[in-house]
């Protein structure tokens, strides 16, 4: 997506940090789609955002090609030129300044703001000291995201972080700069390199931080390291806004509290003593989740790909989703099989406390599978509702 599509496509013009302010006077965290791999497309994007997300990440794009073709842009990035604005972060891989501030500068007509990966694990982005490589170069991260600020600064974009700057006179004009790390373990490293990226907590160079508190050999199998989550949101969350990434299967099962939480998690203990008396492997009664007084935000991914009505409060997702999610292909088409699996997905037994609320039963969903045409694929749907008692008698057409 070049230049040259600015005059067709209306800038963004919510600054993110207006969100996680608006989250926070409605006593709530701001939500998060975190960026997946071929699944942050933008029919997805705005199928979250239809059911509460505020913020959405597109995949992690690697700089260098996006600054290099333009088939590489109009691939990794697609925005809409109509409808609602979807407050959209585009993620970048990158290992130079000079990459990163280019690439942002290309970007920023059409986003809200550009974040920096330091959490992809994947053994080839790490011999490209791309992803979670980059935990261990915390200088090159800083001398990246001070570029990257510059850039935009001298491009006309506005990356003030006072509050005149981003709320009053940013409009569309301002855009955020953030990254996106995992955890070392040795959490004294890890805070090593905040410091060093974030730098004077009045003028910092990013304007929040997302935590996937799992260190880059951990499997997403391992639940979430709370500790680390407990030590860096409250080292660095009176500073700036903090979300956090991982085990965000439904807002009723975080295994943390926190007061922008309602309802609170249900494992959460009401007993009036609990704050008194220490909870051990003996105690009676579930475990007192860790409250985090200085978190945000939270970020899912893999729970919202199953459930793109999480942070409406859906344990499970329900077909109004699915209904949303096709008119959103129909106007912003996806690869068939990608668009397929995405619905398979949708479909399936998904993340939440109820293993028994798949919308297909697994023939279905293989079924599914095998359709060799959208049109076949709204056919099935169709009849599936039909079938299931739907009201309209299949999949609803939006006008």
């Amino acid at each position: 997506m070049g230049r040259e599509n600015e005059d067709v496509i209306p800038p963004p013009r919510i600054h993110p940090l207006t969100l996680f302010d608006a989250a926070k006077s409605q006593k709530r965290l701001l939500y998060a789609c975190a960026p997946m791999v071929r699944y942050s497309k933008l029919a997805f994007r705005q199928t979250v955002h239809h059911f509460g997300t505020d913020l959405c990440w597109t995949p992690m794009i690697l700089a260098k090609e996006f600054n290099r073709s333009h088939f590489a842009r109009d691939s990794d990035l697609t925005m809409s030129t109509t409808g609602e604005e979807v407050p959209t972060i585009a993620q970048f891989g990158a290992n130079s300044p000079l990459e990163l501030s280019r690439a942002a500068s290309l970007v920023a007509p059409f986003v809200n703001g550009v974040d920096l990966n330091c959490g992809c694990p994947q053994s080839w982005a790490c011999a490209e000291t791309l992803g979670a490589a980059l935990m261990n170069r915390r200088e090159l991260v800083r001398d990246m995201v001070v570029a990257t600020r510059e850039r935009l600064a001298c491009d006309g974009w506005t990356v003030d972080l006072g509050p005149e700057s981003y709320l009053s006179r940013a409009g569309d004009h301002g855009r955020s700069v953030s990254v996106k790390i995992r955890v070392h373990a040795d959490l004294r490293r890890t805070m090593d390199f905040v410091t060093t990226v974030v730098g004077d907590e009045h003028r910092r160079n990013v304007d929040w931080l997302t935590i996937h508190p799992r260190t880059r050999s951990t499997p997403s199998s391992v639940p979430i390291n709370l500790e680390a989550l407990e030590l860096l949101t409250s080292t660095f969350g009176t500073k700036m806004p903090v979300l956090v990434s991982g085990d965000a299967f439904a807002l009723s099962t975080l295994p943390y509290a926190s007061h922008l939480l309602d309802p609170q998690p249900t494992f959460t203990t009401s007993d009036s003593d609990s704050d008194s008396v220490p909870q051990t492997s003996d105690s009676k009664g579930p475990p007192k989740p860790l409250h985090l007084p200085n978190l945000s935000g939270v970020m899912s991914a893999r729970a919202l790909l199953a459930n793109p009505a999480l942070f409406a409060g859906r344990d499970s997702c329900p077909w109004e989703a699915v209904d949303v999610f096709m008119n959103n292909v129909a106007r912003a088409p996806l690869p068939l099989k990608l668009a397929v699996h995405h619905l398979t997905e949708m479909c399936g037994p998904g993340f939440g406390p109820d293993r028994n609320a798949a919308l297909l039963t697994k023939k279905e969903r293989i079924r599914l599978t095998e359709m060799g045409s959208w049109i076949d694929v709204i056919d099935y749907m169709d009849e599936i509702r039909r079938q299931r008692g739907g009201a309209n008698g299949g999949v609803v057409r939006f006008a």
